[in-house]
């Protein structure tokens, strides 16, 4: 994977993961910035799941984005035009983001992926999360 300048899908804005990330390919993508390799997933998979959670438009989160503000203004927009998640909510939403990948049914496109960027002997990469971290370096081998 090319190196870029996004945070790790584990870093929270307003209390949730992911979100920050899903900005940050979003206003490197407006920039021209963002490597090739990430674009076929833009609104999708994890991007979907996060607006569909929030219940916003994933296009019209790009329009906002594009608008510029802070992440926390862009996440306050969400909540205004969306849906204003309890603290359970949240928590739910963290926990299933976070062991994504782990004995669910994304399992086998994680070992898939793995297998790709060659790292079938990474038993430490259990979750989609660990995994992008890894392949973008920010998760060194045991």
């Amino acid at each position: 994977m090319a190196t870029v300048a996004l945070r790790s899908p584990s870093e929270k804005v307003g209390g949730l993961f992911y979100f920050g990330r899903m900005l940050d390919k979003i206003r490197l993508h407006a920039k021209g910035e963002l490597p090739p390799d990430y674009h076929a997933n833009l609104g999708k998979g994890f991007d979907e799941k996060c607006a569909n959670f929030l219940r916003i438009n994933y296009d019209q989160l790009v329009e906002r984005v594009k608008r510029g503000g802070s992440d926390e203004e862009i996440l306050q927009w969400c909540l205004e035009h969306g849906r204003m998640p309890d603290e359970n909510d949240v928590y739910v939403w963290n926990e299933f983001m976070r062991k994504r990948g782990w004995n669910d049914e994304v399992s086998q496109i994680l070992e898939r992926r793995k297998r790709e960027a060659g790292m079938t002997d990474r038993s430490d990469i259990q979750t989609s999360f660990q995994f992008i971290d890894a392949d973008e370096d920010r998760l060194p081998r045991e």
